[in-house]
C-alpha cells in the first residue's frame, strides 16, 4: 500500500537519500529532463535548507522503500507580486502512471504550501490538464533571457 512522505528542513536527509531522489526525478520526468542531476540536487538542497531565505519541501509517494512519485516545492520568499512557492519538479515512475499519484502529489503540495503556488510547464507537458483540473490557471507566458 503506497504512502506519502513529507521531507523538509526539519528532516535529516542523507546524501544517499538525496541522490536516490535526484536519480528518480532525472529518470522519470516526462520527456527529457531540462536540468542536469546537479541542478536537480541544487533544487532539493534549497527545499531542505535550514537557511531562512530558502526552504520548501519534497513529497514522495512510496511503496516500501521504492519511490513511485515525487514533487519538489521551493519557497520564493516573495509575496504579493509573485507566488510564495514554486512547484519545480513533479515525476511519477513510468509504470506507476495513471494510478492517481500525480494528482495526489499535487494535492499534497497544495496542502503543505502557505500562500500561492506556481509551476512552469512546457506547452506539451502531460500534466497541464491535471494542473488545470486541480485549480491552477494559465496566467502568464514566460520569457527568459539566459545570460
Amino acid at each position: 500500500m503506497p504512502f506519502f512522505q513529507l521531507l523538509n528542513a526539519t528532516d535529516i536527509v542523507t546524501t544517499l537519500e538525496k541522490n536516490e531522489i535526484v536519480n528518480f526525478l532525472y529518470n522519470n520526468i516526462e520527456g527529457s529532463p531540462e536540468h542536469s542531476k546537479e541542478v536537480i540536487l541544487k533544487c532539493i538542497e534549497y527545499a531542505l535548507s535550514k537557511f531562512p531565505h530558502q526552504g520548501g519541501f519534497l513529497v514522495l509517494a512510496k511503496e516500501g522503500h521504492e519511490i513511485l512519485g515525487a514533487v519538489v516545492v521551493n519557497k520564493t520568499n516573495m509575496e504579493d507580486y509573485i507566488p510564495e512557492n514554486v512547484l519545480v519538479y513533479l515525476a511519477v515512475k513510468k509504470d506507476s502512471r495513471k494510478q492517481g499519484f500525480g494528482t495526489a502529489l499535487i494535492q499534497k503540495a497544495i496542502e503543505y504550501t502557505k500562500g500561492g503556488l506556481a509551476t512552469h510547464l512546457p506547452p506539451d507537458n502531460i500534466y497541464q490538464g491535471l494542473f488545470e483540473k486541480l485549480g491552477f490557471a494559465y496566467k502568464y507566458k514566460e520569457f527568459r533571457l539566459n545570460k
